[in-house]
């Protein structure tokens, strides 16, 4: 009985992908009166319903007046209105920050000023809600609900291997992933998107010649496509690499394509928590700090690559790192998401009192 408008730069890939939901999109496009997150249809998705559902990680105060790619700001202006209104806001699965100036403090607060109940997926935004002394309410500190992604049947999967040519590698495969924000998240911002390239592929390299693996890069943010495929162009021997993306997959069908990977190293924090709902060794390139955070949840706080560390020879050694102690490894992570899952199958029943 519950409609979700979803505020989006793609309308299509909501309808097509989420179509088995009672979802509707809200075109974001300049002729729909916005500048993307700023203008009209935002305004109306947060004050025409009965709730309003903030997820991931959109609340931080980069780029804070560049709506392009902040969302906070809009986020906050709009936030006295649902306020007013009694319409609640409810951080729903969320991480939070980096919060690093004034103004993102006091747009934060207006957001939380708005908000009836957080649930967050890490320990990281408490933190910076008490280090910030910033007032919110009601908390929970739960799992995000992508731990519970199920997997297609195997006559679906098998069939996916089968047309992309996936795992014929007896010796393995190993994961990657990448995105197209760079340096947005690096403190120094001189790592050039090139100089980015060529550390993800001499990575890839030194693994498909030291362990004799296959490599299969996932995107799942179509905006990720580009920069993947510039990093892959790169690596000396292409047969031994595929690309699988959200252009053609949906989201479980990628998360059971992961679960067969030996290790996975991903910018992406989706990849990682798929991974840990398949039990598959990760490690995180922690260009921001949601990712970090997750690792740290789910035990895997040593596997990471911090962003202005990043070199083919440190990530590299990372993943023979992780692939000399796959099995043990990919046995503490089942462990761990099966509380982290059952956490998150309890998340929706926080939402229950709000619809009365």
């Amino acid at each position: 009985d519950v409609e979700f408008h979803v505020p989006t730069t793609n309308c299509k890939f909501i309808s097509n992908h989420f179509k088995n939901f009672n979802v509707k999109p809200i075109g974001m496009m300049p002729w729909n009166l916005c500048i993307k997150n700023f203008g009209y249809p935002l305004y109306k998705a947060m004050t025409d319903t009965d709730m309003v559902l903030i997820c991931d990680n959109i609340l931080f105060d980069r780029k804070f007046y560049n709506p392009l790619f902040n969302n906070l700001a809009s986020i906050a202006l709009f936030a006295p209105i649902c306020k007013r209104k009694n319409i609640p806001i409810i951080l729903y699965n969320v991480s939070v920050g980096p919060i690093d100036y004034p103004v993102g403090k006091k747009a934060l607060q207006k957001v939380l000023d708005a908000t009836a109940l957080v649930v967050t997926r890490d320990t990281a935004t408490k933190e910076i809600f008490d280090n910030l002394h910033l007032n919110y309410p009601e908390l929970h500190i739960h799992a995000d609900c992508a731990m519970n992604t199920e997997p297609p049947p195997a006559e679906r999967m098998d069939a996916i291997i089968a047309k992309e040519g996936l795992f014929t590698n007896p010796k393995g495969t190993i994961g990657f992933n990448v995105n197209a924000y760079i340096d947005n998240w690096s403190e120094g911002g001189t790592f050039t998107r090139d100089d980015f390239c060529n550390a993800i592929a001499g990575a890839a390299d030194q693994v498909i010649d030291e362990l004799d693996v296959d490599v299969i890069f996932f995107v799942t943010q179509v905006m990720d496509l580009k920069v993947t495929k510039e990093c892959t162009a790169k690596i000396r021997k292409q047969d031994r690499v595929k690309i699988i993306s959200n252009v053609d997959y949906r989201y479980e069908e990628i998360a059971a394509l992961l679960a067969k990977v030996e290790v996975h190293s991903g910018l992406r924090t989706h990849t990682l928590i798929f991974c840990a709902a398949m039990g598959t060794p990760m490690i995180g390139i922690t260009s921001y700090p949601k990712s970090a955070g997750f690792l740290r949840t789910v035990g895997q706080g040593e596997w990471q690559v911090p962003f202005e560390k990043l070199t083919a020879d440190y990530l590299g050694s990372m993943v023979k790192k992780a692939w000399e102690v796959r099995e043990k490894t990919g046995e503490e992570i089942v462990r761990v998401a099966e509380k982290e899952k059952e956490k998150a199958r309890l998340t929706a029943s926080f939402l229950t009192k709000y619809f009365s």
